[in-house]
């Protein structure tokens, strides 16, 4: 879920984060890197890869696919 909050911050029309299911993580990942992708994002992350990593994912990949969003968002209002 936390990408998906990440990338509606930037792109709030591209799907309604209310009606995401937490349980659903295969597909909060799917939707999360496609906007980011659609949104000059480039993709790092994989999510068969991240749901391999369960609750305990990369610290690493996870900060430098954050610092992309940084890089991409960080002059837009």
């Amino acid at each position: 879920m936390a990408f998906c909050a990440l990338i509606h911050r930037f792109a709030p029309n591209s799907f309604e984060f209310d009606k995401l299911d937490p349980s659903k993580r295969r597909e909060n990942l799917e939707l999360a890197f496609r906007v980011a992708e659609a949104n000059g994002i480039v993709p790092l992350l994989e999510v068969d890869d991240m749901l391999l990593m369960g609750d305990r994912p990369d610290w690493k990949c996870i900060f430098t696919y954050v610092q992309s969003f940084y890089k991409e968002f960080k002059d837009r209002p």
